[in-house]
Order: structure tokens, then sequence, then C-alpha cells
């Protein structure tokens, strides 16, 4: 982050956050920009670390902006901000137990209440095949209702 700074100019920072990426670990992707007239130049930088430590250095003192952002991934991913001082909730409700956006994570209504439909072919506790209705893309209205008529 310093050298993308420093060095490459990119003074603007955009946003940090991570991808969870099983046992590979997590990617933590941070977006800066070097703006200049009537152009923007743009990085995005990853780091890869590990599932078992998460733990990166904590970026307040490159980009101030940063801090938010960290707090946020801190809390959903459980990725710990070496040196951010400060990684208390921010989003999620005290006594929050867990981290939301790790894909291990258990959403607590699909164990309460099934899934409505099968979620692969052949799991259908139904014998019939199953119905499909026609889909029209988001916005375009139903040509029965709406549209010229044609004689």
């Amino acid at each position: 982050m310093r050298t993308a700074r420093d060095q490459l100019g990119c003074d603007f920072f955009d946003y940090l956050t991570a991808v969870d990426e099983l046992e590979a670990g997590f990617s933590v992707v941070a977006h800066v920009a070097r703006p200049r007239v009537g152009h923007v130049d743009s990085l995005l930088l990853r780091a890869r670390i590990p599932a078992a430590t998460p733990a990166i250095a904590c970026t307040c003192e490159v980009y101030a902006g940063a801090g938010w952002h960290e707090r946020e991934t801190s809390e959903m991913f459980g990725i710990d901000f070496t040196g951010h001082g400060v990684l208390d909730t921010l989003l999620l409700p005290e006594g929050f137990e867990g981290h939301p956006l790790r894909k291990d994570f258990v959403l607590a209504s699909r164990v309460a209440k099934p899934w409505p439909g099968a979620k692969d072919p052949g799991e259908s506790d139904s014998d019939a095949a199953p119905s499909r209705r026609r889909t029209r893309p988001p916005g375009v209205p139903d040509p029965d209702e709406w549209g010229p008529r044609q004689t």
C-alpha cells in the first residue's frame, strides 16, 4: 500500500474488503487510484493470508480512510488488522457470534426452515416434473397487459 501511494502516486483510497477462499485462506483486496485530469489510473491490490491465522498489517497510517473498511472486514470475516487498535463492532448487533461473510458461517434461517425447493436435480420430494413459468427480464411488462394491440 505504501509503495502504491509513494512510488505510483495512488493517493486516493477507494475500498478494502476480503474474499473467503476456503482452504486457500483469505484474499484481502484494496482498490486505490491516482486521479488525473480527464483520467483515473486505478490499482487493485491483493494479499493472501492463511485461514488458520487471519491477520494482516493495518494500513491506516498509509490511507486514513482505510480504518472503517478494516473494521468492517474484521467484523464480517474475522481478520485481525495488526496495529489498528480499535476493531470494535461496527455493523452487527451486540453479542453477535461468528463472522457472517465467511463461507463456513451457518445461516440460522436455513437450519430452522428447509429450503422451499429442490437444491439439486433429483432431491425434490415430488415425483412430478417442476413447472416453469414464463419469465421476463426485470422491468419488461407483460405483453398481454401492455403495449400495442394486434387486431
